[in-house]
């Protein structure tokens, strides 16, 4: 393929971007459009789908061909775009909401399929666009419009929905690290099948702070792991705290302490087709475990459009009914002849 040489400006409408200022939308928007850059494709390649919610406003932010759905099926409508134009490069904005309340049986319906699309999920565990009450994701506890004492509800965990519908990509990201936006959006776009990219993102009028014991700089180095696929899970100001196994169980320890040397600290592999380490990682919480960034599972699988064509093909080439007529003269089939009945005549009836 030719040097196709767009810009930022090439993937942005003409439409006002009408999210609250402050919003990490934008963030989010401006990585999708520095990856589309990046890849090399024709803007008319592109597919931009989305729901319902403030991130679904997507669509008319981009410079490519978009559909703005119903809510919580976008899942659905993006993979019968991908089944019936399979040239196309699918994303799919969702928010926690759209996909984990409504849209939940689409959603892991889709990874379970292991469509070649990508989806982003727009996690500010709160539904902004209805205006502040809890969502899916909602910690238990968490006081809103709709749990003014507190939800008695246990949260969805994106990750472990992916990992229990046999996902074969998932990545986490936070909404203000363009550089790590990039790199993971990046790695899903090249994936073969459904790639799910978690992005922690902040509603500054209903849940503004949400993710900030994370993203706190004077604490960031200690609470974010980092991963790359072959590296070894290491964190911390010096990278001096990392990862290891202790009785079955991932632990954090320090290099230099009770004898452990970095030959100790795991290294990470997105490939490893048994998903267990992947959620561990994906469960980690903090204060007692950093929060996982980067490409946490990345196995290769059976992709659904591709074995979708390829059967169609085969069937084309090895089917022995190749027309309707052929269709409806198969099997058990006979002739009705003979005079036809005699008409009879309708009797009359007055009306009294």
């Amino acid at each position: 393929m030719s040097d196709l040489r767009y810009n930022i400006k090439d993937f942005k409408s003409e439409n006002e971007v009408r999210w609250c200022p402050g919003c990490g939308d934008f963030a989010i928007l401006n990585a999708v459009q520095r990856t589309m850059v990046n890849m090399n494709i024709p803007r008319e390649k592109y597919a931009v789908i989305s729901g319902i919610g403030c991130s679904s406003r997507f669509p008319y932010y981009m410079n490519t061909y978009g559909f703005h759905t119903i809510h919580g099926r976008a899942a659905a409508i993006a993979s019968g775009v991908k089944s019936a134009n399979p040239d196309l490069n699918v994303w799919v904005m969702s928010g926690d909401g759209d996909s984990m309340a409504i849209g939940g049986n689409h959603f892991i319906h889709l990874i379970r399929r292991n469509i070649n699309l990508n989806l982003i999920l727009f996690n500010n565990r709160i539904y902004g666009l209805t205006k502040g009450q809890y969502s899916p994701t909602s910690d238990r506890g968490f006081k809103t419009k709709t749990s003014p004492f507190g939800t008695i509800e246990d949260p969805f965990v994106p990750g472990q929905l992916v990992i229990g519908a046999r996902g074969t990509f998932f990545g986490r990201s936070i909404d203000g690290n363009m550089k790590l936006n990039q790199q993971v959006l990046m790695e899903a776009a090249q994936h073969n099948g459904t790639s799910v990219v978690e992005v922690l993102q902040n509603c500054v009028i209903y849940n503004s702070g949400i993710h900030s014991a994370i993203t706190d700089p004077l604490h960031r180095a200690d609470r974010q792991l980092m991963l790359e696929h072959g590296k070894s899970m290491l964190f911390g100001e010096e990278n001096e705290k990392g990862l290891v196994f202790e009785k079955g169980k991932l632990k954090v320890a320090k290099i230099g302490e009770n004898g452990v040397t970095i030959d100790d600290i795991l290294v990470h592999d997105a490939n490893e087709p048994d998903p267990g380490l992947h959620l561990a990682l994906i469960n980690m919480q903090l204060p007692d475990f950093p929060v996982a960034f980067g490409v946490i599972r990345s196995v290769a699988a059976p992709v659904y459009d591709v074995e979708m064509k390829a059967q169609i093909k085969h069937i084309q080439q090895n089917r022995k009914i190749t027309c309707v007529d052929e269709l409806l003269n198969s099997g058990n089939t006979w002739e009705v002849t003979g005079n036809e009945p005699e008409e009879q005549e309708c009797p009359n009836f007055e009306l009294k």
